[in-house]
């Protein structure tokens, strides 16, 4: 990466400077004074806000004072056991203050934060830390399980950090404290440049591929994401936002978390989605701000205590990962009358992830959309070579440009450019547009199922599924097929108490869909697969019924 850009004759005599160690001089020299960094957002959140309640876990309370010294301390701490720019630290850990604390503590250090996905295993964990080459790795004592089996793996390891926040265990021999290694750090500013080019955040996306990629990001594309947030979000100094989503996962965090502290707004850290604590801290915290995707905010209204808790304090509600099926978008009004301001992200990780968002007022007019470009994004469809697709209704790949798209995907700049081809980020996503150009996605290019020669939009299928209001989830895959190659299959969640047969699904279905578009089969389970962002596993049901039509 270049420390400066090169001039042109023209900038050259603008400038007067014609030796390149001479800009780098005044650059450096500036830097403390024009900087703009995610390492500095806390800091100037506390110079307006110096006593404001932060952060709050738990039982503990940070002040943006105080939460800016605990962030100076981690730096200063990682500085003093040798870390260089641009060095990778790792984290594995629920919500905690260690975490929100390594996550900024890094920037500020000039490192670059790598969160662990607390569903990987072994071998999985390993292969993103030797990949990455991390040479810290903070391991929250509950969750050390995961990687104890496979810690000879990890040579290129230097720095083990134990942080008792979870389940309150003392570290292991050999291990640093977290607590006692970040107190006795200084609490002051670190001596240390940072630019906005600079990368501040690696993280490995799940995929469909066999082994993951590193999405790389810098101050520049989170910055620009977070205001994109703030502004087409309308989030509000005045806003209590609960956090109840992994952080290690880039939604909660960069969507949510950090554009919060940034606006000096008060951030309540969840362990984990708990559903019932959910309920409760919504009552407690007078919260007004909650984001969870659409399984959540179903599990919600599905659960006994909703109607049971004072939930009138939450003013605006925030969902994605998927679109919320239509009959819970009309539920989520009609049972929460104070959280009338509801907001549909869409983006992906290589976005920061912020892409499209559909705002309050289309909310009814334009169920199911993904909305527009955010503040700082253009969007657009092409097709299969790069042409822009123009006139409604037409599917091709959403692809977006913009400050937000992501530096590189680490060690891979085959896939790097075939993501970024004709100067557009790829999604891997098939969308259409309404007469409008607002965008609906469709599909995944991958889950999209191929059916006796006809592709099927599953996401059609899933929302005629959804009209029927016994149905709690419903996940829509293909699997293989003798006759069909692939079959239209429908797995359905019933309410609490409900029944539901397969032949009253499959005539929903036929009353609404072209013939091959009905499911061929309709399983009935009690639960569906999720990752910690209430994503629905579809990987998992293909694998777990794929000899369903076989049987």
């Amino acid at each position: 990466m270049k420390e400066f850009p090169s001039f042109t004759p023209e900038e050259r005599e603008f400038f007067n400077y014609l030796e390149p160690r001479t800009v780098q001089f005044l650059r450096k020299r500036y830097n403390r004074i024009t900087r703009w960094v995610v390492a500095d957002i806390v800091h100037r959140s506390a110079y307006r806000y110096p006593d404001k309640p932060a952060l709050i876990f738990r039982d503990t309370t940070l002040t943006y004072s105080q939460l800016d010294e605990a962030i100076n301390r981690v730096a200063n701490a990682l500085l003093s056991l040798g870390l260089k720019r641009y060095d990778r630290v790792a984290i594995l850990a629920h919500n905690t203050i260690h975490h929100v604390l390594t996550w900024l503590g890094t920037a500020k250090a000039g490192g670059v934060y790598l969160a662990i996905n607390y569903l990987l295993r072994g071998k999985d964990i390993a292969y993103c830390i030797n990949h990455s080459e991390a040479k810290i790795f903070i391991v929250e004592d509950a969750l050390y399980d995961l990687v104890e089996e496979a810690r000879d793996q990890m040579p290129g390891v230097k720095h083990w950090i134990w942080s008792s926040q979870g389940a309150g265990l003392p570290a292991p021999q050999g291990w640093l404290n977290f607590e006692e290694w970040m107190v006795g750090a200084s609490p002051e500013e670190p001596d240390v440049d940072l630019y906005i080019e600079d990368p501040v955040q690696m993280t490995y996306t799940s995929g469909t591929e066999a082994l993951p990629k590193g999405v790389v990001l810098t101050n520049q594309s989170l910055l620009a994401e977070y205001m994109g947030c703030i502004v087409d979000g309308e989030y509000s100094t005045d806003d209590v936002n609960l956090n109840a989503l992994p952080i290690f996962h880039c939604a909660q965090r960069d969507v949510f978390l950090t554009p919060f502290l940034w606006v000096g707004a008060t951030n309540i850290l969840l362990p984990k989605a708990d559903i019932p604590v959910i309920l409760e801290s919504i009552e407690k915290y007078r919260a007004t701000v909650f984001f969870a995707p659409p399984t959540v905010w179903i599990g919600l209204l599905r659960h006994p205590d909703f109607d049971k808790r004072d939930l009138s304090s939450l003013k605006k509600g925030y969902y994605g990962a998927s679109i919320m099926p239509v009959e819970v978008l009309k539920e989520i009004q009609r049972r929460l009358p104070s959280c009338q301001r509801l907001y549909n992200y869409y983006g992906q990780t290589e976005l920061s992830p912020y892409h499209t968002i559909l705002k309050p007022a289309d909310q009814l007019r334009k169920p199911g959309s993904a909305g527009m470009g955010g503040l700082n994004m253009e969007t657009t469809l092409l097709d299969d070579f790069c042409r822009p697709i123009d006139g409604p209704g037409i599917p091709g790949e959403i692809c977006g440009r913009g400050p937000h798209v992501m530096l590189m995907y680490f060690k891979d700049p085959d896939k790097t450019d075939e993501a970024m081809k004709g100067g557009w980020f790829h999604s891997g996503d098939v969308g259409v547009y309404d007469e409008d150009r607002y965008i609906t996605v469709v599909d995944r290019k991958k889950d999209m199922v191929k059916t006796g020669g006809e592709n099927v939009s599953t996401r059609e299928v899933e929302e005629v599924i959804y009209k029927d209001p016994r149905v709690s989830e419903v996940a829509v895959v293909g699997l293989p097929h003798p006759k069909w190659v692939e079959a239209v299959t429908a797995i359905v969640v019933p309410k609490p108490g409900q029944t539901i047969r397969e032949d009253e699904i499959i005539d929903l279905c036929k009353r609404e869909l072209a013939g091959f578009k009905v499911p061929k089969a309709v399983i009935i389970i009690e639960s569906l697969p999720k990752t910690p962002t209430g994503k629905i596993l579809k990987r998992d049901l293909r694998k777990f019924y794929q000899d369903f039509f076989s049987k």
